[in-house]
């Protein structure tokens, strides 16, 4: 077994791409950066169920770690951790052969050369963020580490490719909007991921010249390895009956590490991940993310893909952002209730508008029977909708506002 040492991180620093280099080279032990602003008791259960030899902290200082010691398979170089916050907290081993792969593909597709630097602004302990950090030490370029994606901090990076998630994008044609041209017009590639990006936003980044490309993955394929609905180079993407994608090609990963998975399957054994999304192909064979499957919804025997209604609310005239789910109906077992972010707070389109929109777009079982207007929505450190607490916040309000609800 290889050794695995966990590093606790606030935010991307040289140190960290040190030892990732190591990691990867093989001179050092694989690493699990974890979040060192998790919440005490989720962020000792995530380093529980890794069991790694030792623990960097935020200043540096290594520590043995007392109790069992686990170790990863030989041959990985980085750990990455979940959250634990829809089951058992267990790590993503991703070996230096898959993310080396996965760098030189996006790289190749991307067109990078071989002095454009990388700007790194999301957390370095998701699979995204450290897609960035590999793809430079790859090219044999130093990353730029930034906090957050400002304007400012964009501009002045000097860079000439960037990993964004739809909510930074946004944000910056806003400013860009505001303050001149968009900083990301001088960039070379953006790489959108993390959630699914409106039409409206990516026509305007178009429009505004950003060269945005659109990325599917997860953590089990080095992140994004279909970017603009075509697979990388080595990777083939297929939608089955089940109506899943399936993903193959040398990004895969090696298995898991956790309590429930010691002694127990690695990666898939004919080289097949089965991932949680569903898809389809069009007719030009590039693959659409229709949603997560389980996100599903069963309201009156239909079945309702969340993310096909948010896309129809996205497309409307005056919304922001929208995110669908589904709430225990007593009648129809579920029911769909959309959550809309207007683009002018003071004058948000109405229900019954938003409700046209989707009927002139798809069934009639998938119309929202409630729509709730916030300001924002709130998202994970990953860029993606915090979906638990989205559920959590509705629940509240539904008990202490009077709504009108429409069956």
């Amino acid at each position: 077994m290889h050794p695995l040492r966990a590093v606790l991180v606030e935010r991307a620093t040289p140190r960290l791409v040190e030892l990732l280099a190591a990691a990867l080279d093989g001179t050092g032990p694989a690493i699990a950066p974890l979040d060192a602003g998790l919440p005490r008791a989720r962020l000792a259960g995530l380093i529980d169920a890794l069991r790694p030899g030792a623990v960097v902290d935020t200043e540096g200082v290594t520590s043995a770690r007392s109790g069992p010691y686990a170790g990863v398979a030989e041959g990985t170089a980085v750990v990455v951790g979940t959250s634990g916050s829809t089951g058992v907290p267990k790590g993503v081993e991703l070996s230096a052969a898959a993310l080396r792969h996965s760098a030189r593909a996006s790289l190749d597709r991307v067109g990078a050369r071989a002095c454009e630097r990388w700007l790194c602004c999301l957390p370095a302990t998701h699979v995204a963020g450290l897609a960035v950090l590999v793809r430079s030490l790859v090219s044999g370029t130093e990353p730029v580490l930034a906090e957050r994606a400002d304007a400012g901090t964009v501009a002045a990076s000097g860079c000439a490719h960037v990993s964004l998630v739809p909510t930074q994008l946004q944000r910056l044609l806003l400013q860009g909007g505001a303050h001149g041209p968009t900083p990301l017009a001088g960039f070379s590639s953006v790489l959108l991921g993390g959630a699914a990006a409106p039409s409206d936003l990516l026509k305007a980044g178009r429009d505004a010249g950003v060269p945005v490309v659109t990325t599917y993955g997860m953590t089990e394929t080095c992140g994004g390895c279909v970017y603009d609905g075509v697979p990388l180079d080595g990777v083939r993407a297929e939608v089955r009956d089940d109506g899943r994608i399936w993903i193959s090609g040398p990004v895969l990963f090696t298995g898991y590490l956790g309590p429930g998975y010691r002694g127990g399957p690695r990666a898939p054994a004919d080289g097949w991940f089965r991932t949680g999304d569903l898809g389809r192909l069009d007719a030009a064979g590039r693959l659409a993310v229709r949603g997560r499957a389980d996100d599903v919804i069963t309201t009156g025997g239909h079945k309702v893909v969340p993310g096909e209604v948010a896309a129809a609310l996205q497309s409307c005239p005056g919304v922001r952002e929208a995110v669908v789910v589904g709430q225990p109906d007593p009648e129809w077992g579920e029911r769909v209730v959309a959550v809309v972010v207007p683009a002018d707070p003071a004058d948000p389109p109405g229900p019954e508008l938003l409700r046209r929109h989707v009927r002139e777009r798809l069934p009639r079982y998938a119309i929202p029977s409630r729509v709730v207007t916030v300001d924002a929505v709130p998202m994970l450190p990953s860029g993606k909708y915090d979906i638990v607490r989205l559920r959590q916040e509705l629940l509240r309000r539904e008990q202490t506002e009077a709504e009108s609800v429409i069956y």
